[in-house]
């Protein structure tokens, strides 16, 4: 049977194959999704399945606007709908949206101040470019969505610290969207060991770290050569990301 949107499932399933190998999975949570169809359906991972189990034709298709999602066939987990249907409706930029709780930066997300200090490359390429949520107010059900989404206003935002809960990226595809968290969990373990010495961070200066990220932004072809390698790697080991 042919799928529709092949492409975009296939790179779900590979970077949901990839993100479980990296133990960046929560067991059977967190989702990641893309929009299609110019903003009228949208693509996520089915409910209560393992990433590195997921298939291309198991990747949900919904409507945008469906009234009771929860009564469908293959329903959605129902914070994947809150949090994921409220950011493709809500924010221009959220092409792609990737939700995961991996380690270090959900670390970072209980600690008081949970703003990524630029004391790398890796963590000045979020210098300004991200926010921090600090009114986490339970699962990310459509309230907690809605909420979330409101952040999102500056089209330079594309990395939120959801306070106490864990990280949430936008792209403008999947392989932008999984580079952003790929190396923003980098950062994040980079940062905790280095508050873990207990000695003095050597912060960027302002002026540097905004430099540093707009040569990060501005890197060509970066994010979608780091995807297709990882594609290449799957597909050498017998993956066809529908299997």
């Amino acid at each position: 049977m042919e799928l529709n949107y092949r492409t975009e499932r296939e790179d779900l399933a590979a970077a949901f194959q990839w993100t479980a190998r990296l133990n960046m999975h929560e067991a059977v949570a967190n989702h990641f999704s893309i929009i299609v169809e110019g903003g009228k359906r949208f693509l996520v991972n089915p409910n209560q399945r393992h990433f590195s189990q997921i298939k291309s034709s198991d990747i949900l298709d919904l409507d945008i606007n469906e009234k009771e999602p929860f009564k469908l066939n293959n329903a959605p987990d129902p914070t994947a709908w809150g949090l994921h249907s409220s950011l493709h409706k809500h924010v221009p930029h959220a092409k792609c949206v990737m939700h995961a709780h991996p380690i270090y930066s959900t670390v970072l997300a209980t600690l008081k101040d949970s703003y990524l200090k630029p004391i790398d490359q890796n963590t000045a390429a979020f210098f300004n470019r991200m926010i921090v949520d600090d009114d986490f107010g339970g699962l990310a059900f459509e309230n907690e969505g809605l909420r979330c989404a409101k952040y999102f206003n500056n089209p330079k935002i594309k990395t939120m610290i959801m306070g106490n809960h864990g990280l949430l990226v936008l792209g403008d595809s999947v392989a932008d969207a999984f580079n952003r968290m790929y190396y923003f969990e980098r950062a994040a373990e980079t940062y905790i060991k280095a508050l873990q010495t207990n000695i003095p961070l050597r912060v960027l200066p302002d002026d540097i770290a905004e430099k540093t990220a707009q040569e990060m932004d501005n890197y060509p072809g970066q994010a979608e050569s780091h995807f297709n390698e990882i594609k290449n790697i799957l597909l050498k080991e017998g993956s066809n990301f529908d299997q």
